[in-house]
């Protein structure tokens, strides 16, 4: 497992340009990302959870949903995108699009390139944001694992719509990117984030892949009759 400690450490001082991330993200450097899920006897205050961090949260379903989900991801995490293929459709379909569940996807990245990606998507426009993770997620062996992610990521961005002088420009972002560092950097020393994806459902934690069968066990009793 990546030193989540030493990670934070050092990518603070890296310019994110598109020459950068190729340097930096070369063939293995993405290995060791492959965690294992479990639950934990963990709950945290959902009032201090949803307190505004660096990076206004991005937030689907309604505001008044019996139930809260924030997800910490990162976009290279092999399980974050097995969650978002296998799980995530069923909860938006039964709970985000009906009302009971309003949920959140936050920035953890493990990786120069995660962060890359979670640039871009915040990059891409007004209400794109999701469907540019969604797309991230569902395409991520084809730009993740390659040689040069720095260019299969910029054909994905002009896919959305964007030129190459704003991928560039996106890339080069180093406030983004600073505040990036910044909720992830909060993430862990607040809520004890050191794995992706890790869940709170109302406050409490979940470290590990959830399945559809889980999600609807953990959201029934906090639903009843709704």
């Amino acid at each position: 497992m990546i030193d989540r400690r030493r990670f934070l450490e050092g990518i603070g001082t890296v310019a994110l340009t598109t020459a950068a991330l190729v340097a930096l993200a070369g063939p293995g450097s993405l290995a060791g990302l492959d965690f294992i899920g479990r639950a934990e006897a963990q709950t945290i205050d959902v009032a201090k959870l949803m307190e505004a961090g660096p990076l206004p949260d991005q937030v689907q379903g309604k505001a008044d949903a019996p139930v809260t989900i924030v997800e910490y991801a990162s976009m290279t995490c092999g399980h974050c995108a097995h969650f978002h293929e296998t799980t995530y459709p069923v909860l938006k379909e039964k709970y985000i699009d009906t009302g009971k569940v309003r949920f959140i996807l936050r920035e953890f990245p493990l990786d120069i390139v995660a962060k890359a990606a979670f640039m871009l998507a915040r990059c891409a426009g007004e209400g794109k944001y999701y469907p540019m993770t969604d797309t991230l997620f569902e395409t991520q062996k084809s730009w993740a694992f390659t040689n040069n992610p720095a260019q299969a990521l910029l054909g994905i961005a002009k896919q959305s719509g964007m030129t190459e002088e704003q991928f560039n420009a996106c890339l080069s972002n180093t406030k983004l990117g600073g505040e990036i560092d910044e909720s992830a950097k909060r993430a862990a020393t607040e809520f004890g984030i050191d794995s992706t994806p890790t869940f709170f459902i109302n406050g409490k934690k979940f470290s590990g892949a959830i399945s559809p069968e889980d999600l609807d066990k953990e959201l029934a009793p906090l639903l009843g009759a709704n």
